[in-house]
């Protein structure tokens, strides 16, 4: 009997789109790129080649661009606690699937008054932490 656990990561990249996330109202109104980056921990059923023991990737990307997209917040930590809720109920109920999720908010052009080349908050959640 094979008792293996392999716990691996769904990781997506990059994930951009604009959103009117921002304490100035300047942010709210005229809108910017923010880009997530998502790592779903997951146990691995590589044994398995069925979609329905893994998560989808494409529902995982749409629920990231519907949040960044969705009701504008002040605090990005604010979006990536959001996104993780959202990541992780991508995952299912199943419990062996989608235990922790860590999401990456990066807003390049945040007006912060000196050049730099990103602002970033990094959330890790647990499924237990909900």
């Amino acid at each position: 009997m094979d008792t293996r656990d392999d716990i691996g990561h769904i990781r997506l990249s990059g994930i951009t789109a604009i959103g009117h996330h921002g304490v100035l109202d300047s942010e709210k109104t005229n809108g910017q790129p923010f880009v997530i980056d998502v790592d779903l921990s997951v146990p691995l059923e590589t044994r398995s080649d069925q979609l329905s023991d893994t998560v989808n990737y494409a529902v995982l990307a749409q629920g990231v661009v519907e949040e960044i997209q969705g009701e504008p917040v002040d605090l990005i930590e604010t979006l990536a606690g959001r996104i993780a809720d959202r990541c992780l109920a991508a995952a299912g109920t199943t419990p062996s699937v989608g235990q922790a999720v860590e999401v990456t908010v990066h807003k390049p052009h945040a007006p912060v008054g000196v050049t730099l080349s990103d602002v970033a908050i990094v959330i890790r959640r647990n499924r237990t932490c909900q």
